[in-house]
């Protein structure tokens, strides 16, 4: 038989188109997340004011580290999908967040917080985008690797000829070891019943 190439890709430029796309998107969703964690962490008040809400430090803080611990799963995993679920689900409480703490008696505080919102949610329709075409760029090359094992496989059995033209020919060629036949008082025994079996 022939030698057929290993089927999986070998270096990163035989990669998928499909999900090159998908992937330069998480990485800049990673560094963004890693940029806005920083910032939420060194300057929260800051942040705070240009979101136009009102909360303590601490919280931010806190939202600062979950961004940054998001933002260097995406970069560093294999698979970034999990970790930009991750970052729905803290868009979900940052949505919550503006929406319950946003300071609306004041009018540059109202625009910061609407501002804030609209951001929060073109973010989180990136992320949900992303993970998607992830997903299902990851199924499609799966389903390529498959049909490929297929038609290379699919005509062949594993044995050099026919099952029929094989059958058989394990006992004709088969010389027992020394060490593995029966004693010698009972060779001629079982000497007669081998030349038996071989011309049956």
């Amino acid at each position: 038989m022939s030698e057929v190439p290993f089927p999986f890709p070998k270096s990163p430029a035989n990669q998928s188109k499909a999900r090159s796309k998908p992937a330069t998107i998480a990485r800049g969703l990673g560094w963004y997340s890693l940029a806005l964690g920083a910032a939420e962490l060194l300057a929260p008040n800051a942040v705070a004011r240009a979101a136009g809400v009102r909360t303590n430090s601490a919280l931010v803080r806190l939202y600062g580290l979950r961004e940054i611990a998001c933002g260097i799963g995406i970069l560093m995993s294999r698979d970034p999908a999990p970790y930009l679920w991750a970052r729905v689900a803290g868009d979900a409480l940052d949505f919550a967040t503006l929406v319950s703490a946003s300071d609306m008696d004041k009018e540059e505080s109202r625009t910061h917080a609407l501002g804030a919102i609209v951001n929060v949610a073109g973010v989180t329709a990136l992320d949900v985008h992303t993970a998607l075409s992830l997903a299902k760029a990851d199924e499609a090359e799966s389903h390529v690797r498959t049909q490929r094992y297929v038609s290379m496989y699919r005509n062949r059995s594993g044995f050099p000829r026919a099952p029929d033209a094989m059958r058989g020919e394990a006992l004709r060629t088969f010389d027992t070891p020394r060490d593995m036949r029966a004693p010698d008082a009972l060779l001629p025994y079982t000497h007669s019943q081998f030349k038996a079996a071989k011309s049956a």
